[in-house]
């Protein structure tokens, strides 16, 4: 009991104000292997950061990453290096992944003495050991448990769809690293099918046809300006050409390259068929009863290279089933994954390897 003197009343006032340190705040996480987003309970998508990450390769010392590290790809000297920790959906660097993942969560406001509950959206291509690889990550980065969901269910949460009614749902995300296909309902994945090609596949089948045709190196980040600039899927109205500079491998010499969109659909055919014979594949696995529901419904696109222009309209000439591209397609993922934290217990049976 306090005392009723002035020094107690001042206690009792201080108990009653509110707490404006810390907060633990749940934090959802999409691990991209282009992009990093990460979305914090009650204040929605809080960072958006290219998953790069620039080192002094002497020091081990982190330069820079984010935002600033992908604009050193192609441009630091021999013992700086700014690199993707991971590639094809997969840690290739345990120690790099985990000092990026710290930074971010700092930069969205984890700290010492707020340590949140994380939910990493993971692609279901991955193994066991790179399941727990991640959730380690995420751990030593600051975070007092971590959970992993599925791309496919979280991007099928965000885009909107009825996950846990008796109906079917189809969702392709098509990321940098990997593209994903689920048929979903009654809220788990029917059948999936993965396959580890992604919008770096397109940047680096660029970069391979102007070497091969033209005897010239581009490096990655020109290759994907290229994919943005004139990069389709089909021919669309008002094509142009475009200029690309690069370094002739025989002379060593710059030199300047017109590129017409036809030449990219040309350099793009072998991927972008990949990818579509997977959301075949998948839909031709879905049970009939299910496969009616996706007719009528439709698929839905999600993920950054499902913005390739004329993809859309490509998947829907081949399947016969109507296409939709989803408003926010790069936010999709971090997005449902983010619903998931309102309903964290309700929801906590569609994640894989919980924490308890």
């Amino acid at each position: 009991m306090f005392g009723e003197g002035p020094a107690g009343q001042l206690i009792r006032r201080m108990n009653s104000w509110p707490y404006d340190g810390p907060v633990a705040r749940d934090l959802a996480i999409d691990l991209g292997t282009a992009n990093t987003l990460v979305y914090a309970k009650g204040k929605g998508i809080v960072l958006n950061q290219p998953t790069v990450i620039a080192l002094n390769t002497r020091t081990r010392d982190v330069l820079a990453v984010g935002n600033e590290a992908w604009h050193m790809i192609g441009r630091t000297p021999g013992y700086i290096v700014a690199v993707r920790p991971l590639r094809e959906g997969a840690i290739t660097d345990f120690d790099i992944t985990e000092r990026m993942i710290r930074l971010l969560l700092r930069r969205a406001g984890v700290t010492k003495l707020s340590r949140p509950r994380v939910l990493i959206c993971v692609p279901s291509a991955i193994t066991s050991v790179e399941r727990r690889a991640v959730k380690m990550a995420a751990r030593h980065a600051g975070a007092s448990s971590a959970y992993l969901i599925e791309q496919p269910m979280a991007a099928a949460i965000g885009a909107g769809l009825a996950t846990h009614e008796p109906m079917g749902n189809m969702v392709v995300d098509v990321g940098g690293g990997t593209s994903e296909t689920a048929v979903i309902s009654l809220g788990g994945v029917v059948t999936s099918r993965a396959i580890r090609c992604g919008g770096f596949d397109l940047d680096a089948a660029i970069q391979q046809y102007v070497r091969r045709e033209y005897d010239v190196a581009i490096g990655e980040r020109t290759a994907e300006e290229l994919k943005l600039a004139i990069g389709s899927a089909l021919p669309y109205n008002n094509e142009v050409k475009a200029e690309v500079r690069g370094r002739e491998v025989a002379t060593g010499l710059p030199k300047i390259v017109v590129l017409s969109p036809e030449e990219i659909r040309y350099a793009l055919r072998e991927q972008v068929d990949l990818i579509l014979a997977t959301v075949v594949d998948c839909l031709g696995d879905a049970p009939p009863e299910l496969a009616q529901d996706i007719i009528y419904q439709g698929i839905y696109l999600v993920g950054g290279g499902a913005m390739l222009r004329g993809l859309a309209n490509r998947l829907a000439d081949e399947t016969e089933v109507p296409v939709h591209l989803v408003p926010t397609p790069l936010e999709c993922v971090v997005q449902g994954a983010g619903m998931c934290l309102d309903s964290f217990d309700r929801l906590r049976h569609m994640f894989t390897d919980a924490d308890s």
